[in-house]
């Protein structure tokens, strides 16, 4: 780990360790991850590699305790997630790019948009299940690059995602 995302660790686990309600904690992280994407050296050179058939997951770092974990996730123009859920709290920030974030709720077994975000470098956003329905994508013409905590070991689980969804959209 890079020094500067040594000393966010710290500051997470700081935050973490409160024991706050997860939307709570989220704001919380919220804060101590916004002078962080600032860091021109919070990352390697390895950890800003993309991938041209799926945006990437970097493992930051994962606490030992499994409470957190930093992940960065790299993403080529036109690269997208699906629409998803999370199994945990998690607190997003651009560090490099522009991300296209789109949510939704779920209103008589439709999704329907309920909001969206076009988020610019050193923004930071923040959610807890329920209410964390949502797609991100690369909005831009270059790499984006995002510095993503979880509430949870993703070392184990793979992935923060707990669920996709294909359901019929509903008009907004």
């Amino acid at each position: 780990m890079t020094s500067q995302l040594t000393e966010l660790a710290g500051a997470i686990r700081e935050q973490v360790r409160r024991g706050a309600e997860a939307a709570e904690t989220g704001e919380l992280v919220q804060e101590a991850l916004r002078p962080f994407l600032a860091e021109p050296d919070l990352l390697r050179p390895e950890q800003r590699i993309g991938d041209p058939d799926n945006y990437r997951q970097h493992v930051l770092h994962v606490e030992p305790d499994g409470s957190f974990s930093i992940v960065a996730l790299v993403w080529l123009p036109g690269q997208q997630t699906p629409v998803h859920d999370h199994v945990s709290w998690c607190v997003t920030g651009v560090y490099e790019g522009v991300e296209h974030e789109q949510r939704y709720e779920i209103r008589d077994d439709h999704l329907v948009l309920a909001g969206h975000a076009t988020n610019q470098p050193g923004e930071v956003c923040g959610f807890a299940p329920p209410g964390d329905i949502h797609l991100v994508r690369n909005a831009g013409t270059s790499k984006a690059i995002s510095i993503h905590i979880y509430g949870a070991n993703i070392a184990v689980l793979g992935s923060s995602v707990r669920r996709s969804y294909d359901l019929p959209m509903a008009a907004a």
